[in-house]
């Protein structure tokens, strides 16, 4: 659909964006050292030791034991620190980039830091439920990704984004339009999709954790909807 360039909003209240900045960091590190692809290829012991896996989170299945590198609760999270490849890295460190930092901005550091991990299990237990019983690992940032822009939207409708509309026509759009398109987009997706790569599941987990949590975890004074603009 598009690709989102810059935002034109100022950080308020933090001077740096660090645990944005820190996400994106351990994702990078993730992908090229623990999946090993600075090799050229992806380590499939990794995706099976960290990656979600509906079958064994819910006891119909075992690991074997040299892949159990964490319990598999955990695996709830840090699923959400493997991608598949460099482009589905590249893409949903893009978004948290953009959009990450005002969100950080109008939690504060910690807060911001619970709300991506809480929004990354959300889609990890949409994953579950769609795919309970599956074999199949899920993998990727894009539902904790999808709580940043569900936030984002809820704290910044107004304001303008640069994004290249198709992959190749530059744009400057209000926020309401890019972000409420994509949400349609994933909501389209996620009710008409039945097969495929993409576990739009969990990008609805993401999206309604994202939206619950913004107006709980918000600092005091700051406004949803950009009332005041």
């Amino acid at each position: 659909m598009f690709i989102p360039l810059h935002d034109h909003n100022s950080l308020k209240h933090v001077l740096r964006p660090v645990v944005t900045w820190g996400l994106i960091l351990l994702n990078v590190l993730a992908f090229f050292v623990l999946q090993g692809a600075v090799t050229g290829g992806i380590s499939e012991a990794s995706v099976l030791s960290y990656g979600l896996i509906p079958s064994v989170v819910l006891d119909v299945k075992d690991l074997a034991p040299e892949l159990q590198a964490v319990p598999d609760s955990l695996t709830l999270f840090t699923y959400a620190f493997l991608h598949a490849d460099f482009w589905h890295l590249a893409g949903n460190m893009l978004f948290l980039w953009v959009f990450g930092d005002n969100v950080e901005d109008a939690m504060g550091h910690a807060r911001f830091l619970i709300f991506y991990l809480v929004c990354a299990a959300a889609g990890g237990l949409a994953y579950l439920l769609v795919n309970t019983g599956s074999d199949a690992p899920l993998i990727g940032a894009s539902g904790a990704v999808s709580g940043v822009v569900a936030a984002y939207l809820m704290l910044h409708p107004k304001v303008q984004i640069w994004v290249l509309a198709l992959g190749r026509i530059p744009l400057r759009l209000s926020a309401q339009w890019v972000l409420g398109a994509w949400v349609l987009y994933q909501i389209y997706h996620a009710v008409l999709s039945s097969a495929g790569s993409v576990a739009w599941s969990a990008h609805m987990g993401g999206l309604m954790a994202g939206a619950v949590l913004v107006p709980v975890l918000r600092r005091g004074g700051v406004v949803l909807f950009d009332r005041g603009l």
